[in-house]
């Protein structure tokens, strides 16, 4: 999964009808494994474009998309936010959730 930065978000919520970012910190424990469950999903949806972001580095992001903790999984549809994830029930729930 590609690291992105604030202005890569911006640009591409411009560009890409559908678009999931996966949020986390580094020492997040709860982030790994959720990491692992989207590399997984990934593998099945190769044509979704799903980029993670450290939170530590865009604060005023976080306030504005209102992440409440991670990990986050915010799902776009047309530069929206279309969901927030923050339970990573199991790769078939978020399997399911990104396919739509």
């Amino acid at each position: 999964m590609e690291v992105w930065g604030k202005e890569q978000i911006i640009n591409q919520l411009q560009e890409l009808n559908k678009l999931a970012i996966f949020f986390y910190t580094p020492i997040c424990g709860t982030c790994k494994v959720a990491e692992r469950m989207l590399v997984v999903v990934q593998e099945l949806l190769p044509d979704l474009p799903l980029k993670k972001v450290d939170l530590n580095y865009i604060p005023d992001v976080a306030e504005k998309w209102q992440i409440q903790s991670v990990p986050c999984l915010l799902l776009f549809q047309h530069g929206e936010v279309r969901k927030r994830i923050f339970a990573f029930q199991s790769v078939e729930y978020l399997y399911k959730e990104l396919k739509n």
